[in-house]
């Protein structure tokens, strides 16, 4: 009897290890955005919107009751294509009674239109002269800005690299688009031609920006995937202070980093936990901000593990994490010093809480070794002002490229790559310092045309 009983104990032992096996492994696989740093795009099943809170009605879309009234402001007289036409009534609808003039203020409707042909074609002669000496003709220069341009003038040039890069159309979209609204046609061929003019005419203040990374006081890095004729590649991010950069490499390791920032970059790099970045860190030296919202999502992903202890691991280093993020919302309420010295209080008891007690689950044991070899760059914001805790500022710049590699599936050749470097670069600067990404498009294409250098994108506009 004791015999079947030892029997049954190591078989139900063997039991209870497989299913905890078996509940890590689901655990896993049911990793979402919220408790990893998979993107929201990789949730398959998205989990329907929370109910209103008890006693209050869903929310109708449009505005809300209470909200005030938001209304598009007039465009003053000097924006008027033509004096204003004023209809008048005569007859009340109602009682058929004569109406009086009266000093009421009228109702304004403006109405924008576009005119049928918006374009301007000119014709530029080259007049040729015989010379009986060479006996040949010899035939004159036309002006610099109509020889690069040819065809396409700076402005229509601008337009169509800004339906490229910003608008994410394909070369037949934008032939369909000059066909049908401006009523002219130009081959995709011709298109290419016009895009390639524009990343030359960006080749300069891109290679500014550059050059400029290393001195950067605080960089934000993220990196996603790129696909080149099917190759696999990588578009890495740069987040200034004041531009955006990107970069597309064959690789994603520290050597990219290494031949940007150079091995003595002495500025901030916000990032996440990649081994790219631990990799510069340690052999460069350089002082990193590891991305916290990153850590809150494998802290959560405790939650989900089936082992009681590792549960409450995470709960406790979540909830010292809750009242870190409590201080820094706290921040106007507090002088300075006091916050500054409740910042530092709070970022002990996280280290203390997950490196303290740790029970010897895998997932556990593994968090705990993070914050013992990097917890202290997690919070390298504590003791240096303006630094973001997350990674945020180069995760929001970069979804652009990943909207754009979902719609054109990537480039087919290098001068493709530096084309979407370029004008990726130029679109998220523009917006970062409040800038038209036409406008800028429109006078980087007419100083090309003129064999002027661009306009710069480093820090705001003259």
């Amino acid at each position: 009897m004791q015999a079947q009983v030892e029997e049954q104990r190591t078989q139900l032992e063997a039991l209870q290890t497989t299913v905890t096996a078996l509940q890590e492994q689901l655990a896993a696989s049911r990793k979402n955005s919220s408790t990893s740093s998979k993107p929201p795009s990789s949730d398959i099943v998205k989990p329907p919107p929370p109910s209103p809170p008890s006693g209050q009605e869903k929310r109708k879309i449009g505005g809300q009751p209470g909200h005030p009234k938001h209304e598009r402001a007039l465009f003053g007289p000097e924006a008027l294509s033509s004096p204003p036409h004023c209809h008048a009534i005569e007859i009340c609808p109602e009682c058929g009674h004569g109406l009086e003039p009266t000093d009421l203020t009228p109702r304004v409707v403006q109405q924008i239109d576009i005119r049928e042909v918006p374009l301007i074609v000119e014709e530029h002669r080259s007049e040729p002269s015989w010379c009986p000496h060479c006996q040949k003709a010899h035939y004159a220069s036309l002006p610099e800005p109509i020889e690069r341009g040819g065809l396409v003038g700076p402005r229509l040039t601008a337009l169509i690299a800004y339906l490229k890069g910003f608008c994410h159309a394909s070369y037949s979209t934008i032939r369909v688009y000059l066909r049908d609204v401006l009523g002219v046609v130009i081959s995709r061929g011709q298109l290419a031609k016009v895009v390639a003019k524009v990343s030359d005419a960006l080749a300069d203040p891109y290679q500014e920006l550059l050059d400029a990374l290393p001195g950067q006081a605080v960089l934000n890095v993220d990196e996603t995937g790129h696909k080149d004729n099917g190759k696999r590649m990588w578009t890495w991010c740069f987040h200034a202070g004041l531009y955006t950069l990107f970069k597309i490499d064959p690789y994603r390791s520290a050597d990219v980093l290494i031949e940007v920032l150079g091995q003595e970059f002495e500025g901030v790099l916000g990032c996440d936990h990649f081994s790219a970045y631990r990799r510069y860190m340690r052999e460069c030296g350089v002082v990193v901000q590891f991305c916290l919202a990153h850590l809150i999502r494998d802290v959560k992903f405790l939650l989900t593990l089936p082992d009681r202890r590792e549960r409450a691991y995470g709960e406790r280093l979540r909830q010292a994490l809750r009242e870190l993020f409590g201080v820094i919302h706290r921040r106007e309420e507090m002088p300075v010093k006091v916050f500054r010295t409740e910042l530092k209080k709070a970022r002990d008891e996280v280290l203390r809480q997950g490196t303290q007690d740790v029970p010897p689950g895998r997932h556990s044991q593994t968090m705990a070794k993070r914050l013992r070899e990097y917890g202290s760059s997690y919070f390298t914001f504590v003791t240096t002002p303006l630094l973001e805790p997350t990674n945020n500022l180069a995760e929001q710049a970069i979804r652009f490229v990943v909207i754009d590699r979902h719609i054109t599936q990537g480039t087919r050749s290098n001068k493709g790559q530096r084309w979407c470097e370029r004008i990726w670069t130029v679109i998220a600067t523009c917006s970062q310092q409040g800038r038209s990404v036409f406008d800028y498009l429109g006078r980087a294409v007419e100083a090309h045309f003129h064999r002027e250098g661009a306009p710069s994108l480093l820090g705001q506009p003259g």
